[in-house]
């Protein structure tokens, strides 16, 4: 299943907002400097008795740019870096004031600048008087004509301003591209795992005997036994999936106590019933489902089917919106499938069973998990490790506190919480009528107010009082799009989460982080190996 990803901050923005800070900065320093220079030729030309000629003038500009400054090397260096700064300035008001020619100069002298500082620092060795006295006095020369066609301080800042605001436009741009480019690659199914479906569906038309061992595993005690560790995975993703249950039976004492109920859709069904029939996994047991049978499941029932049903809606999920406040990500009809929603109805799917454990199928399980069905979450019916470590992760990021049915009945600094390995009591569920809860908030959704898109605000809604802090160890996030997770962290964690477009299924993902996930990958088996190959 291709979920949302959690809320990050893009490797692409940092670096966008860290050069327009950047160019920011340059400016400014351009503009004092500038000022400085301006000032110091009008005091100048103040204490001047007599007409000055501008060979004169220039002379002496030069003269306090070679002569007052100390010999050394390092202040050369900031010599010629400053007036780069404030020349590349110059060459940009020049453009804009159509004076081309001493716009080519100024870039000329800028690259003679630059071509002595790259040369100097190839070498390893300081710059000379020699080398930097003439760079320094034709770019002075240059400053000073600039300064006399009266490109003065107020022009510079507003001139810098406009072409501020039109990086930042351009930065934004990027932004959203870079995000929606992000989204549309993390949706796309490679093409091994694609052709890894198309061999095992036909594996399971072209084999009676597949599905025959499916009816007879359908009527299996264990199933409802619950004496045994239930664990539910909704997905359409074959190799996730295998990777979720195979790391679970890896790091468990007793694997034939776990029990895994596996959820998908009617094109994937025959898919995911022959991987797992035909492989073992430490003798567990694996349940397919197709959520597309449940009969219970429609528009008169859920209000999430309704809404998909209503064409406004399609349009808004399917056809995109015109509002551009939207972020692309936001419009992606892959946030309201019904296999995302499948987590709000665990208790209908199974109706027998009493407590179970519910993950992502972009997780990856370190250790055993048994021990958290014996875990007390205080009569709640959720069991979840928090994310509120960071301000973005409380409810206020996530709702419409401005509505005030929202504003009336929660906090909005509250914590929030991961969707990824969650432990449901589901008689404390069925007590507390959750479902209903789900169904109101999401009908007081149904214009998109409160939130956007998604199940982890609904979910916030729905579990609000209800929800239990397990241990941060428990579940560690953010293997999908931070770079930076400390190395302990992850070697305490129980499950790592690969929230986020960088799944560890993708070329693009984080290559620190794969290994983690590839482990647990059977690459022996023919059909992965063919896929691969060809």
């Amino acid at each position: 299943m291709r979920r949302r990803a959690a809320e990050f901050r893009r490797p692409v923005r940092r670096r966008l907002s860290n050069w327009i800070w950047v160019l920011i900065g340059l400016f400014s320093a351009a503009g004092l400097l500038l000022f400085v220079l301006h000032h110091n030729q009008n005091e100048h030309r103040l204490h001047q008795t007599s007409p000055v000629s501008d060979e004169k003038i220039e002379q002496e500009n030069v003269s306090r740019n070679v002569g007052e400054e100390p010999k050394a090397a390092t202040s050369f260096a900031r010599q010629l870096g400053e007036q780069m700064t404030l020349a590349k300035a110059y060459v940009i008001i020049a453009k804009e004031h159509n004076n081309l020619q001493l716009a080519w100069e100024l870039s000329s002298k800028i690259r003679s600048c630059q071509l002595l500082l790259s040369k100097a620092a190839m070498k390893d060795e300081p710059i000379s008087l020699a080398d930097a006295e003439p760079v320094i006095k034709s770019l002075s020369s240059l400053i000073f004509k600039a300064q006399d066609a009266h490109y003065d301080v107020a022009t510079t800042i507003m001139t810098m301003k406009s072409h501020i605001q039109a990086l930042e436009a351009r930065a934004n741009a990027a932004t959203v591209q870079s995000t929606l480019f992000g989204q549309m690659a993390a949706e796309a199914i490679p093409k091994n795992l694609h052709c890894l479906n198309v061999k095992l569906t036909a594996d399971w038309h072209r084999r009676p005997s597949l599905q025959e061992l499916a009816d007879k595993n359908r009527n299996s005690q264990r199933l409802v036994d619950n004496n045994l560790y239930h664990f539910c995975i909704f997905s359409d993703n074959i190799m996730a999936v295998s990777v979720v249950v195979n790391s679970t039976v890896s790091n468990a004492e007793h694997p034939k106590q776990l029990v895994f109920h596996i959820v998908t859709n009617r094109v994937m069904h025959g898919a995911m019933q022959a991987w797992f029939l035909s492989n073992d996994f430490k003798g567990s047991t694996v349940e397919i489902q197709n959520f597309e049978d449940f009969s219970w499941l429609n528009a008169s029932y859920a209000p999430v089917v309704k809404q998909l049903l209503d064409p406004e809606s399609r349009s808004y999920y399917f056809h995109g919106s015109q509002d551009v406040k939207v972020e692309p990500k936001l419009q992606n009809p892959k946030y309201v499938s019904l296999l995302n929603h499948l987590r709000f109805y665990i208790p209908e799917i199974f109706p027998q069973l009493e407590k179970i454990i519910f993950l992502d199928d972009d997780v990856v399980v370190q250790k055993e998990l048994t021990p958290l069905f014996s875990l007390d979450i205080h009569g709640n019916v959720n069991g979840a490790v928090e994310t509120c470590l960071e301000a973005f992760h409380r409810y206020y990021k996530y709702l419409n506190f401005s509505n005030p049915i929202i504003s009336s009945k929660f906090d909005p600094q509250a914590c929030g919480w991961a969707f990824g390995m969650n432990v449901f009591d589901l008689v404390a569920w069925r007590k507390k009528n959750v479902t209903e809860r789900y169904h109101y908030w999401q009908e007081k959704n149904a214009d998109r107010t409160i939130w956007k898109l998604g199940t982890l605000p609904a979910g916030l809604l729905t579990f609000y009082g209800l929800t239990d802090p397990l241990d941060r160890r428990w579940h560690v996030l953010g293997l999908g799009y931070d770079v930076n997770i400390d190395n302990r962290l992850i070697d305490s964690a129980a499950v790592i989460h690969f929230n986020g477009n960088l799944k560890p299924w993708l070329r693009f993902s984080i290559g620190r982080y794969k290994p983690l996930w590839e482990r647990y990958v059977n690459h022996s088996h023919p059909y992965l190996q063919d896929c691969v190959t060809s």
